[in-house]
């Protein structure tokens, strides 16, 4: 009897032990063996696809790397500002122990950095700023200089051309900080190039077909005078190209682009869309992933900037063309050769000698 009590209490030791030794190596990031140490990423929309296909998973990934035993608590609220709130409270009440948001509404989205700070959970502001509360930190590219890349790039391309016309600036959401700064970099490249700028418009919720419906009035107002477009993203871009071709002009003029999705590559290699932005998500989404956990861990990661008198770390993106779209989009980007040059893009790829 004696002995087999004794037994039971070395495994009863043993089995401690192991456990003890298990919680050190999670880092002590949970708050029991039990429970995961939960961080929210929140999504504004899907009308771009690299939040679903890109951010998500490559935020899941790097934090999965960092702490076997953390859980994202994920959301996308689908271009609804009030649906991103209730998704934040949400995350709240679970527990998260970081919040990163990419902001629907920058504005609104004030109250949710409010909520999480007096909670004591940091907020980190994902690709969108956040100017009208301090968030704890801020990731993203430098979308200042996105504007101004995309435009400069079109105005030295139609000035090369010796094209004749004005610029068309299709702009993002109204309510996206992010949007706004991206506009603020168009105008320093468009201003001062001599091109006349016919029009501008601000997209609600970046959303393609608003975009369409607004270029198409123009194309008829503007009849043979656009020279080109500055579109603010690839969404928008999209819908300026249906637009054009819609209207059954011979040849669409040059639109710009930013976020390098796979529909923009495909327009590139088929010379229907004229640039793009390469933002290398895995950069940005790893990045966001550390600053979490370290928040998430009650450290202060260091900081580059300030944005809005918010910590930040920006990153600078690379400007792709048909010229330099399979050396960063293909060799050092997302994307395999066969994914852009499908059966319907596969002699526009050889053309352009993508492959």
């Amino acid at each position: 009897m004696f002995k087999h009590r004794a037994l039971k209490a070395a495994a009863g030791a043993t089995a401690v032990a192991a456990l003890a030794s298990l919680t050190a190596c999670s880092g002590g990031t949970s708050g029991s063996g039990s429970e995961k140490m939960k961080i929210a990423f929140l999504m504004p929309d899907i009308a771009s696809t690299r939040y679903e296909l890109f951010d998500k998973p490559l935020f899941e990934a790097k934090l999965a790397s960092l702490c076997a035993d953390c859980e994202v608590v994920y959301a996308n609220a689908k271009a609804d500002p009030a649906t991103q709130q209730r998704q934040a409270d949400s995350a709240l009440a679970q527990g998260v122990k970081a919040l990163v948001i990419d902001p629907v509404d920058s504005a609104a989205a004030a109250t949710i950095v409010g909520n999480a700070q007096a909670q004591g959970v940091p907020v980190i502001a994902y690709d969108r700023p956040i100017p009208d509360a301090k968030a704890d930190y801020y990731v993203s590219f430098d979308n200042e200089k996105i504007g101004q890349m995309i435009a400069q790039s079109l105005v030295d391309h139609l000035k090369k051309q010796g094209a004749e016309g004005g610029l068309l600036q299709v702009n993002g959401s109204p309510t996206d900080a992010a949007a706004g700064l991206i506009k603020k970099g168009i105008h320093k490249a468009v201003d001062p190039s001599g091109i006349k700028l016919l029009d501008e418009y601000d997209t609600p919720g970046w959303d393609p077909t608003k975009a369409q419906n607004w270029v198409s009035s123009k194309i008829t107002q503007h009849k043979g005078k656009i020279a080109g477009v500055v579109a603010a993203n690839d969404g928008t871009a999209g819908g300026t190209i249906a637009a054009f071709k819609a209207s059954g002009v011979d040849t669409v003029p040059p639109v710009t682009g930013n976020d390098a999705e796979l529909a923009a590559a495909q327009r590139i290699v088929a010379g229907e869309q004229y640039n793009t932005i390469s933002k290398p998500i895995r950069t940005v989404a790893e990045a966001a992933a550390e600053i979490a956990h370290q928040f998430a861990r009650g450290k202060t990661p260091s900081a580059e900037t300030l944005i809005f008198g918010t910590p930040a770390r920006l990153y600078e993106p690379t400007v792709v063309t048909v010229d330099n779209l399979a050396e960063t989009l293909i060799e050092d980007g997302p994307f395999k050769a066969s994914e852009i040059c499908t059966p319907a893009y596969a002699e526009a790829c050889r053309k352009a000698g993508v492959n």
